[in-house]
C-alpha cells in the first residue's frame, strides 16, 4: 500500500465488463467524499488530501478503466466515452454509498468527468456536491470557444490563442501511435523528474510503476470525447448540484478565463484560486483537503443558499484567502488591526497577536464578526525569542501550519543619535528588528518545511529610503527590516514562500501617541507626542488603506510596497535622486 493510503480498504467492482480497483478510508457512516484522478495519473494522485479528510469523511478512491490496478476495455477505441466513464461512476457510488449522494471532487481529467456527472440527468440525486480543480467542462469549453471564435474582440482573441497555446498537449494525444511511442520509451523516464522539477512536488515515489499504462491508455480519453464534444456540445450541460471551483493560478495547461461566466452553469458557485501550478493535490493538500472539507461540511449541514453556505467571504480577495490561515503580529491597534479585519472579510481564519491581550481579544472578536471562519487571539512579546518559538508551535498544534504571515508589531523612537541611548537601541531593534526575525524564522521555518508555499509580510517604513538626523534608530531598523525582506524573498523563493515588505509612510494610527523622544523632559516629550498625533491626524491617512495593500502584496506577490503617495516619492528619490535625499536628512523639521 502507498504511503498515504495506510490501512485503506480495497474492493473491486465490475461494471461493463471491466473491473474498477476501489479504496476506502474512514468511517463508511459518514458522507462519502469520492477523488476522481486526471491524466496521466492513478488514484494515488489523491493520497495525500485523503489522509486529511479519511478522520472527518468516508473517502472513496478508484482507478478509472484502464489505469492504475483497473482493467481496460477491448478494443481501447470508443472504450473511454465520457458516456461509459458515467456508468463506472454510477457503478462505484451504488456499491460505496448506495442510500446516499456522494461528494465529487476531479482534477485534470477527474474534473472533467465531474462536470459530467454533476450536469448528465441521470446521475441526478447521486451528487451532492462537486468540486472541480484543473479541469473544465468539455460543453461549457466548446461554447467558450465558439462565443470566442463568432464574436470576436481584440480580448477574446487574445484569450483563445493563450488556450490554444495552453493546449498544446492535446493536439499530441491525437497523433496516431506517438503518444504511446513516447510514454513507453525516454519520456516515461524522465516525467517524474520533470514533473517534481517544473510542479516542484516533493520526492514521495509518486507517480506509480503503473505510469506507462497509464498514460497509453489514458491517450483515449482525449481521442475518444475532445472531438465529439467540440462538434456538438450540450447546451442544458447545467450543475444539478453544488459546486466549488479551485483553480490554481499558475496552471500552464488551463487558463484561469476558461471559467469566466461559469455561473451562468453552476449559479451559487463558490471560488477559490491558489498560488499553484497545475498538480495541488500533491504540491497543496493541505488547502486543497480544508476547501474541500470546509465545502462538504456546509453542504452536509444543510446550509441556506444553492451552494451550502450561510454567508460567503466577500470583497475581491475572498477567492484568494477563503480559509487560509493569517497571524498578525500587532494587531490590537492601527495598520495591525485594520490588516487582520481585511483578511478576516475575505474569509481567512485569522490570529490577533499583540502584548495587549485585552486589544487582541478585541481585534479577534471582530474578526469572527466580519467573516472569519476561525479567529483566535494570543499574547506575545515578539522580542522575546523563546516566547515566539513557544507561539509557532502552539498555532501550529491548534491551527495547522500558518499561510501568510504578516510580521507587523512594532514601536516610534524620535531624536538624534547622540542623545539616543544603546538601551534605547536595543529596545527599538528588539522589537523593530529582531521581532521580524524571530516571526520569519520560526513561521517561515514551519512553511519551509511543510512544503506547500506561504507569504510573509514585514512592515517596514517610508523611512527605510529616507535618512533622517532626527529618525536615525527608527530609520535603522526599518531599514534593516527592507533589506531582511529582500533577502528572505531571493533564499524562500525556491520553496514556493513569497516574502514582501510594506512601507506605509504617514499613516494615522497610535504608534504617535506612545513613541518616545530622546533627549527631552517628560513635560516636553508628552507635548511632542501631542504634535505628532496632531500631525498625523491632519494627514489621516487611514490603516485600512495600508490593510488593502497587504492583501493585494500578497495576492501580486510584491516585493516592495510603498503605500502612501509620500512613500512612493521618497522610493523613487532614494533610487534616481539620493543626493537631494541626503540633502533634505539635514533639514530640521520641528513637529
Amino acid at each position: 500500500m502507498r504511503a498515504g493510503t495506510e490501512g485503506a480498504r480495497e474492493r473491486w467492482v465490475r461494471t461493463g465488463g471491466i473491473e474498477l480497483c476501489v479504496q476506502e478510508l474512514g468511517d463508511a457512516s459518514r458522507p462519502t467524499v469520492l477523488l476522481l484522478h486526471g491524466y496521466p495519473d492513478s488514484k494515488e494522485v489523491w493520497s495525500e488530501v485523503a489522509e486529511r479528510l479519511r478522520d472527518r469523511f468516508h473517502v472513496v478512491l478508484y482507478d478509472i478503466r484502464g489505469c492504475g490496478r483497473s482493467t481496460a476495455p477491448l478494443p481501447l477505441r470508443g472504450g473511454f466515452t465520457l458516456e461509459k466513464l458515467t456508468d463506472d461512476f454510477l457503478a462505484v457510488a451504488e456499491a460505496v454509498s448506495p442510500d446516499a449522494p456522494v461528494h465529487l471532487v476531479g482534477h485534470d481529467w477527474g474534473s472533467v468527468q465531474g462536470w459530467e456527472f454533476a450536469t448528465a440527468r441521470r446521475t441526478e440525486g447521486r451528487v451532492a456536491s462537486f468540486t472541480s480543480i484543473s479541469g473544465p467542462s468539455l460543453d461549457h469549453l466548446a461554447l467558450w470557444l465558439r462565443r470566442r471564435a463568432t464574436r470576436p474582440t481584440p480580448r477574446r482573441v487574445a484569450q483563445l490563442l493563450s488556450q490554444s497555446a495552453r493546449s498544446w498537449y492535446v493536439y499530441a494525444l491525437h497523433t496516431p501511435v506517438l503518444p504511446e511511442a513516447l510514454m513507453r520509451g525516454p519520456l516515461l523516464k524522465r516525467w517524474p523528474k520533470i514533473l517534481a522539477r517544473l510542479e516542484k512536488l516533493p520526492s514521495d515515489g509518486y507517480p506509480t510503476e503503473s505510469l506507462a499504462t497509464d498514460a497509453a491508455h489514458g491517450a483515449w480519453l482525449y481521442r475518444d470525447n475532445i472531438r465529439a464534444r467540440m462538434r456538438r456540445p450540450r447546451t442544458d450541460a447545467y450543475a444539478h448540484a453544488p459546486v466549488q471551483l479551485i483553480t490554481p493560478t499558475g496552471d500552464v495547461f488551463l487558463s484561469d478565463r476558461l471559467y469566466d461566466g461559469l455561473e451562468e452553469w453552476a449559479p451559487g458557485l463558490v471560488r477559490h484560486t491558489l498560488a499553484a501550478k497545475h498538480w495541488v493535490p500533491r504540491s497543496r493538500p493541505d488547502q486543497v483537503s480544508a476547501w474541500i472539507a470546509e465545502f462538504v461540511a456546509e453542504r452536509e449541514r444543510g446550509a441556506g443558499g444553492p451552494a451550502g453556505r450561510a454567508s460567503a467571504p466577500a470583497g475581491p480577495y475572498a477567492q484568494a484567502f477563503g480559509g487560509r490561515l493569517v497571524l498578525v503580529t500587532g494587531a490590537a491597534s492601527g495598520i495591525g488591526r485594520a490588516t487582520a479585519f481585511a483578511f478576516a472579510e475575505a474569509g481567512a481564519r485569522v490570529i490577533a497577536v499583540d502584548r495587549d491581550p485585552e486589544g487582541a481579544v478585541r481585534t479577534a472578536e471582530m474578526a469572527r464578526l466580519l467573516g472569519a471562519p476561525e479567529a483566535a487571539a494570543e499574547t506575545v512579546d515578539v522580542s522575546d525569542e523563546a516566547a515566539m518559538e513557544k507561539l509557532a508551535a502552539k498555532v501550529a498544534a491548534e491551527h495547522g501550519v500558518v499561510d501568510i504571515l504578516v510580521n507587523n508589531a512594532g514601536i516610534g523612537l524620535a531624536g538624534a543619535f547622540l542623545d539616543t541611548s544603546a538601551e534605547e537601541w536595543r529596545k527599538i531593534l528588539d522589537v523593530n528588528l529582531w521581532g521580524v526575525v524571530h516571526g520569519c524564522r520560526v513561521f517561515g521555518r514551519q512553511m519551509a518545511e511543510r512544503g506547500q508555499g506561504g507569504h510573509i509580510v514585514n512592515t517596514a517604513s517610508a523611512a527605510a529610503f529616507q535618512p533622517s538626523r532626527f529618525l536615525t534608530a527608527y530609520s535603522t531598523s526599518k531599514a534593516a527590516v527592507l533589506m531582511l525582506s529582500e533577502c528572505l524573498r531571493a533564499e524562500l523563493a525556491g520553496k514556493g514562500i513569497g516574502v514582501t515588505a510594506i512601507c506605509p509612510g504617514i499613516v494615522n494610527t497610535g504608534i504617535t501617541a506612545t513613541a518616545r523622544f530622546t533627549g527631552v523632559s517628560e513635560d516636553e516629550q508628552r507635548q511632542l507626542r501631542k504634535k505628532a498625533v496632531r500631525l498625523y491626524g491632519r494627514r489621516n491617512y487611514p490603516p485600512e488603506k495600508v490593510a488593502e495593500a497587504v492583501l493585494r502584496a500578497v495576492h501580486r506577490d510584491q516585493a516592495v510596497v510603498p503605500v502612501t503617495p509620500e512613500a512612493h516619492g521618497l522610493r523613487l528619490m532614494s533610487r534616481f535622486t539620493p543626493r537631494l535625499l541626503r540633502a533634505l536628512a539635514r533639514i530640521d523639521l520641528p513637529l
